[in-house]
């Protein structure tokens, strides 16, 4: 008896058509093309997803920088003061809070500041 695989490949072939919808020439109708365009956004987009959160970091750390030079501290000296302060924000809450309430920040780096002239 003779199988058919039509009904099964066309409908990968619609799925595959439908990811790449709005490419331009080839990479929209041939599936061939269409194939390769897709494994490599796929890929692009896996990759991308882990770089997003180092870009966010380093942006976070960049602004931090900033804002503790602001007050006479190195970011450094900022991170080491908290970790002495015993204070458990993260890199984008500080980075928020330097932002948005300078002057809850402000009070941090007293604390930090404090902390550090203790040890």
């Amino acid at each position: 008896m003779r199988i058919s695989y039509s009904v099964a490949r066309h409908k990968a072939h619609k799925r595959l058509f439908r990811e790449a919808k709005g490419r331009f020439g080839a990479r929209k109708n041939l599936i061939r093309t269409v194939k390769e365009g897709v494994v490599k956004s796929r890929c692009v987009a896996y990759r991308d997803r882990r770089n997003r959160k180092r870009e966010f970091r380093a942006l976070w750390i960049t602004r931090l920088t900033a804002a503790a030079t602001m007050h006479g501290l190195r970011y450094s000296e900022l991170i080491h003061g908290m970790t002495l302060a015993n204070i458990t924000l993260n890199r984008k809450t500080l980075s928020e809070l330097a932002i948005h309430a300078p002057e809850v920040f402000a009070e941090v780096v007293a604390t930090v500041k404090s902390a550090l002239q203790a040890v």
